[in-house]
């Protein structure tokens, strides 16, 4: 079965050969630190820390962490002590096969119940700083629950390809799903991979902030955030305020974007012009609303220079295709974008908001690492917690998304991981605060909005920017 996630692969021209014309680079967007540190060199340190804690989607093939298992392969056949080496568990010392440490008593655990939570490298790979280990201590400090973090090395779609072989999903939790991720996820199976309305009696739901719930089913809970923004140099540029002013000359060659078809940053920018200027099925910010073709007059448009959000059939494409011709750099991945921008290759370069976070924990002039929301907006790209729907610990599963929506927990995961809290609540340092900006205006499209869409946009990107 092939992966369906885009994320996980590089992008294609529309024959379905890669086309290196117009888009350098095109690695998918796994931010390693491997080859973080291998693209980046030694004389930018600030670019392996920042990649660290920013990585979404990053995969490895063993680790040391303890209470982690790496997962091999995009193989859907169980895991375990099959002949067969595809699919096995290939992490230290991981006796998984057979359940062993479910239920506390194969591995030396005693009587302590075990809740296997699958997730992204990032979030574990680093003892000292990521959430994943000072959340596996807290939480069995205060529970009495293991943690054992599993690490599939294709992401979600490993549990896809289980669920669609009929294999045991090997998993109770999911901590890391994005809107993004269930469209796909729902598009590629007819039964449910997650539980609906699993934590309708968890009360600390109700901190999270309205405009994060992504999921009309209620099965993902966002836990966090981030925001995709520009970064600058503000030692060599000053950034413009709008999407219409990176068209122009003063700005000629001076962006570096992902693009949207294997990186995750690539793809939150391009989602956010869409919902600028509007698209063939969605009316963009100066449309009507509907899901009507883009006609709308765009009555009281703020921002009527350039594009005109959808008038006179200007969309996202359009925008696009100016951005081109203003000689844009679109490469691979983040990990590429950060690197080349960091060597100052260009000035300008798509990326988070927490960046003088990373600036200042290296001692860097935060001159050089300005953030611009264009137009006062950023793209949100919440995370969230899922129940697999056949989980063997659905209760302890329900505990631990309590605990990760606590006021303490929101503030070490969003500080740990750099991004944001989700809840009301959180408690947040000060200093963390000022140097971790948020937009006025955040956006994001719901599920509804993206299901049978986000495809179609990436690909017409996508033809349209290797033609070019």
């Amino acid at each position: 079965m092939a992966p369906f996630d885009d994320r996980e692969r590089p992008a294609e021209a529309d024959d379905g050969s890669t086309d290196d014309r117009s888009i350098e680079n095109r690695s998918t967007d796994d931010r390693s630190t491997d080859d973080r540190a291998a693209t980046a060199g030694a004389a930018d340190e600030r670019t392996v820390n920042a990649a660290a804690a920013r990585s979404r989607r990053r995969f490895l093939a063993a680790t040391g962490t303890a209470g982690v298992l790496a997962l091999a392969g995009c193989s859907a056949e169980p895991t375990g002590d099959d002949d067969d080496d595809e699919g096995t568990v290939d992490g230290p010392d991981d006796d998984r096969d057979d359940g062993a440490g479910r239920d506390g008593d194969d591995d030396g655990g005693g009587d302590a119940p075990t809740l296997t939570v699958a997730t992204y490298e990032s979030f574990v790979d680093a003892p000292s700083t990521s959430p994943g280990e000072w959340i596996r201590e807290a939480f069995a400090e205060r529970h009495g629950v293991e943690i054992e973090w599993a690490i599939p090395s294709n992401g979600v779609n490993h549990y896809v390809e289980r669920r669609a072989s009929g294999a045991e999903v090997e998993a109770d939790l999911f901590v890391g799903l994005t809107t993004d991720d269930l469209v796909r996820v729902d598009r590629a199976l007819d039964d449910p991979l997650f539980a609906a309305d699993a934590f309708v009696d968890v009360e600390a739901v109700d901190d999270v902030r309205e405009e994060l719930m992504f999921d009309p089913r209620n099965r993902a809970i966002p836990y966090a955030t981030n925001y995709v923004s520009l970064v600058y140099d503000g030692t060599a540029t000053e950034a413009p305020a709008t999407f219409e002013g990176l068209l122009e000359e003063e700005h000629r060659g001076a962006l570096i974007a992902q693009n949207p078809g294997g990186s995750t940053t690539g793809r939150a920018f391009l989602l956010h012009t869409v919902h600028r200027f509007g698209a063939d099925d969605f009316a963009g910010e100066g449309g009507d609303d509907s899901d009507d073709e883009n006609d709308s007059d765009g009555d009281d448009d703020e921002d009527d220079s350039g594009g005109d959000d959808g008038e006179d059939g200007y969309d996202y494409l359009d925008f696009w295709a100016d951005l081109q011709d203003n000689d844009v750099r679109v490469l691979g991945s983040w990990n590429d974008a950060y690197a080349a921008w960091s060597g100052g290759e260009a000035p300008m370069v798509v990326s988070y908001s927490t960046d003088q976070v990373f600036a200042a924990a290296e001692g860097a002039d935060l001159a050089g690492h300005q953030v611009r929301f264009l137009d006062d907006q950023a793209y949100a790209n919440p995370e969230g917690a899922a129940l697999f729907a056949d989980a063997d610990e659905p209760e302890l599963a329900r505990e631990l998304l309590a605990f990760l929506l606590e006021p303490e927990v929101q503030g070490e995961i969003a500080e740990r991981n750099v991004q944001f809290p989700a809840t009301t609540t959180a408690d947040l340092d000060d200093d963390y605060a000022e140097l971790a900006q948020e937009p006025a205006e955040p956006v994001t499209f719901t599920y509804e909005e993206l299901e049978g869409s986000v495809e179609g946009w990436i690909e017409a990107w996508e033809r349209q920017f290797a033609g070019g």
